[in-house]
Formats: structure tokens, sequence, C-alpha cells
């Protein structure tokens, strides 16, 4: 069993390595690339250089572990342990110049979310968590991450990608409730996460999420002492709709308004 403070170095040479490999391209003239065929899912080469260091690195101390990457593919996903990487989450605000990416380094053990880390290099916040303990570094300060109480949808700020992600089903529970929350904020991406962690933020409802979106977050929100799942109630590690919550009352309230668009 690896433990957490033998990962949580382990984690800061991999953020150091992508970091170094990242921040030369930011806010730069960069060429942007089109992943998706019919839309708009960016590419560009900080993404593909940012995990090809991760890689390497876990590659060379855990040769064993797996790893499932955004933008270089998957090896040896039936490792006990398996590293789930996305070098840059919230590409296009990255491409916009705006500080609201991150990257997240996550790891499963037998499937299930057990650490993670949010790198937020040019602003130098990292986020923590292992599932019982969260915590934020911030330029050699650190202060543990405790998620607040907010009983009440009514008094809840939300957090999405954007509403247009949501079709059908989806987009009219989700309307209905961010009429009923107190202000809703949009583009936060892995951002709106780590402000459920930190006691910010109430709420994020999500949709067509894949694993590198959620596994390294999930980690840090239930260490912070918040709740993450999909809309079922199960477990985010694969993506899909999920709800994050900082506090449980909460989680089982929106959970309950969720239910009927539940995929």
């Amino acid at each position: 069993m690896l433990k957490t403070e033998d990962l949580a170095a382990f984690a800061d040479r991999l953020c150091a390595a992508s970091a170094e490999a990242i921040l030369p391209h930011f806010r730069t003239d960069l060429s942007v690339g089109n992943k998706e065929q019919g839309g708009f899912d960016p590419v560009t080469i900080a993404d593909r250089a940012g995990e090809t260091a991760i890689r390497e690195l876990i590659e060379a101390s855990y040769p064993g572990h797996g790893i499932l990457g955004e933008e270089h593919g998957s090896v040896r996903l039936d490792a006990e342990h398996v590293w789930v990487l996305d070098p840059i989450d919230g590409t296009r605000a990255f491409i916009c110049g705006l500080p609201t990416w991150g990257t997240l380094i996550g790891l499963n053990r037998h499937g299930k979310p057990v650490f993670g880390v949010m790198d937020q290099p040019y602003v130098a916040e990292r986020f923590y968590g292992d599932g019982r303990s969260a915590w934020l570094s911030h330029r050699g300060t650190r202060r543990a991450l405790k998620t607040r109480d907010c009983a009440s949808l009514s008094d809840a700020i939300i957090c999405t990608t954007h509403p247009g992600l949501f079709r059908g089903a989806e987009r009219d529970i989700y309307q209905e409730i961010e009429r009923t929350v107190r202000t809703a904020r949009y583009g936060t991406d892995c951002y709106g996460y780590c402000m459920v962690a930190s006691g910010q933020v109430d709420l994020v409802i999500e949709t067509g999420l894949q694993p590198y979106d959620i596994v390294a977050l999930a980690p840090i929100i239930e260490g912070a002492g918040g709740a993450v799942t999909n809309w079922s109630g199960g477990s985010p590690a694969n993506g899909g709709q999920i709800l994050a919550t900082g506090d449980r009352r909460l989680h089982d309230q929106v959970l309950a308004m969720l239910a009927g668009a539940a995929a």
C-alpha cells in the first residue's frame, strides 16, 4: 500500500515536470488542433508535452503501474494501481490565456480513486487529497481543505463547465436546479471542484466527463469532507454524469432531483 506522503512527494515531481513542459506555451501564439470531428475539442503541443513528461516519470518509478491518459492512450489498465492523467484540464481556458486550467494526476487502486492532485503552476496552487484528508500548497505554505456547510439548495453556489452541454432531460433538471441556487458560475473546469473542497463553492454538476476529468478530483473533495458520485449515486471513477458537493445533505437532495435523468 502506497503511503500518502510518498504519493504526494512523487506527485510534486510529476507536477514540476509537467509545468516545465506546459508553462512555456501559456499565453503564447501556439497552434491549436481539434480532436473532435463535427465539434471542437482543442489540443495543443502543451497538452501532449505535459503528459509525456508525467508518463516518463511514472514508467521510470513505477513500471508495473498502469496509465490512462487523455493524450497518449492507456497501458496496463488491469494493474492494481493505475494513474489517470489530464495534463491540461481546461484546454479552452488555456488557449484563451485564462488561468482556470489545471494538471490533473489521479491514482486508482483496484478501480477506486485513492489519491489526486490538481496543479495550477501559473498561480502556484496545488490541491491534494487521499479521500481522508485534503490540503492546498501555495508558495511554500500549506493549509488543510474543508468543505463548508450548505444544507439548502437555495443557499448554494453552483459551478459547471457550460449549461449547453446538457441535453434533453439533463438540461431540464439542470435548469431547474440553477433557478433554485443562489448563483452559478461557468467555465471553471477543475477549479470548480477544488473550490468545493476549499469551502468557496457548494456543488458542481456536469455530464459527459471522461475518467481523466474526475479521478484526480474525487479524493480531494472527499478528503475535504465532501461527496462525489455519478448521478445514480455510484462511483465517479468512470466519468459520465457527475455530482460533487461539499455538504452531504445537499448531495442527497440534489441526487434525488437528478435521478430522473441519470443514465
